[in-house]
């Protein structure tokens, strides 16, 4: 889509530094620069704002990822790519049967509801759980991989869905402060929620958080 969109050497593209790591190296393979923008601590999509004040004359397309299936704010961006004459490109993920939706869905609402100790995510605008990340309060990574090591002990599956901001990977390395990004990192951890699980499973997923939720305190 970059270079059909004739994206390339000279052209910078802005992009968002948590996770999506392929979506940089495509546009250095066009020949185009990576210019990294904060994300919006909601959705974990590009910040219209922080969008808006990494566009430069050079700016030929944004590429927008939505994540772990909460979209992100389109309306906004498509407005700062309209202001600026700047291409707005959606890097999607891959779609779930309707069956399969509803079911994450009853089970995030579970969630919800009977979590205590962490920040449970945003449930606005279609989101399709493609995975439930959670924040952690406390001291930030510390915190959060001892949280997951206890529940990882306690044998509930989670994992830390995005592990470094690209923008701190060596071969990528810029020179750029994104806060929320790099917050995100530290604190975000990603819970069971598909929709094979029981209400069992479920049961034992709340009640090994909420027995170590209640050692931290809260950020919030």
């Amino acid at each position: 889509m970059l270079r059909a969109a004739g994206v390339g050497v000279g052209d910078e593209v802005v992009v968002s530094a948590f996770g999506n790591v392929e979506v940089t190296e495509t546009v250095i393979m066009t020949g185009a620069v990576p210019v990294f923008a904060d994300i919006d601590p909601v959705t974990y999509c590009l910040d219209a704002s922080a969008v808006e004040a990494a566009i430069t004359a050079r700016t030929g397309a944004i590429v927008v990822v939505h994540r772990f299936g909460r979209p992100a704010d389109m309306g906004r961006l498509l407005e700062v790519g309209q202001r600026h004459g700047v291409l707005v490109l959606q890097h999607g993920e891959s779609e779930a049967p309707y069956d399969e939706i509803a079911q994450r869905r009853q089970r995030a609402a579970f969630l919800d509801l009977r979590l205590r100790g962490v920040r449970t995510p945003d449930d606005g605008d279609g989101h399709t759980y493609q995975q439930y990340v959670v924040r952690v309060p406390g001291n930030g990574r510390p915190d959060r991989d001892a949280f997951a090591r206890a529940l990882r002990a306690k044998g509930i599956d989670c994992r830390v869905p995005v592990k470094a901001p690209v923008h701190r990977m060596p071969v990528f390395r810029a020179c750029v402060s994104l806060p929320e990004t790099e917050l995100a990192v530290d604190e975000t951890l990603a819970l069971p929620v598909d929709a094979s699980l029981t209400k069992r499973e479920m049961q034992r997923i709340v009640s090994a958080c909420n027995s170590l939720g209640g050692l931290l305190q809260p950020a919030f």
